[in-house]
């Protein structure tokens, strides 16, 4: 696993994943959380195709920070099962990997 990850988070509005992108940044578990609105999400849910509007997030951060991250998003999310996948960074420019670090420092990862 590479050092650096972007997490995709799908949620339910604009207001969620404002929410979650500030919790995370505030705990440094992510350096950043950028907001995509108006995706268009179309899956298999109990036995249905259903089709939803959705505000994507992106949050950058480092591998080690995942499974923590993971959990808190589980708990300030309103899904049942959230779509929360990690897609490694293969490369950067070095002064924002050098930031994405040092915002994501902790003692605890």
């Amino acid at each position: 696993m590479t050092e650096f990850i972007v997490v995709i988070v799908t949620c339910a509005s604009p207001a969620e994943a404002e929410h979650i992108a500030e919790q995370l940044v505030a705990e440094r578990l992510a350096a950043c959380g950028t907001t995509v609105p108006n995706a268009r999400s179309i899956f298999r849910w109990q036995g249905q195709v259903n089709r939803e509007s959705e505000v994507l997030l992106l949050l950058k951060t480092r591998a080690a920070l995942f499974a923590r991250l993971r959990d808190r998003t589980r708990q300030l999310h309103s899904y049942e099962v959230p779509e929360i996948i990690a897609l490694p960074i293969a490369a950067g420019d070095e002064s924002y990997l050098a930031w994405l670090q040092a915002e994501t420092q902790t003692n605890k990862a």
